[in-house]
């Protein structure tokens, strides 16, 4: 009796834990304990194609224009630039929705602790990948976009 009524309890207290699982996880590691650039090149192997090549034009926009603007001007993970580390870290919610060896985790957050408009709802698309989830899309409910379809002109030849 005593083991059930604990493990109510600990369905009750917890809910958003039933849909953590691994692909939640590497989601989660971009937005807490800090806010991470996903295209900053020491996660690159967190993600999977077509990602990585707008990635990889993003780098070579970089380097043939040095202190211009590049592809990405914005935080992907946040679809915006300013946020409020705090707000993000105390609103995020993840859920996540699996098919055998692909998911697709949304987190839903606020950037700043006013304001409608700093409500977000990001789409990761992750794959498993040798046993490992990869990230292969992010998409903004927001704003209506997918990093996967945005192009980078300045990185081609």
């Amino acid at each position: 009796m005593r083991l059930t009524v604990l493990v109510v309890a600990l369905a009750v207290a917890v809910p958003t834990a039933a849909f953590a699982g691994p692909a939640s996880d590497e989601v989660k590691f971009f937005y807490v304990p800090a806010v991470k650039f996903e295209a900053d090149e020491q996660y690159r192997d967190r993600f999977t194609e077509p990602v990585t090549k707008l990635f990889d034009l993003n780098d070579q926009a970089i380097k043939k224009n040095p202190g211009e603007v590049a592809c990405i001007d914005f935080d992907p993970g946040l679809d915006a630039q300013d946020f409020d580390q705090k707000t993000v870290s105390k609103t995020l919610k993840l859920v996540e929705k699996l098919d055998g060896d692909n998911a697709e985790v949304t987190a839903s957050f606020s950037l700043l602790s006013e304001g409608d408009d700093s409500k977000r709802d990001m789409v990761w698309s992750l794959k498993k990948i040798d046993g490992k989830w990869k990230i292969s899309d992010i998409a903004s409910k927001t704003s209506d976009w997918k990093l996967s379809t945005l192009e980078c002109m300045a990185g081609q030849d």
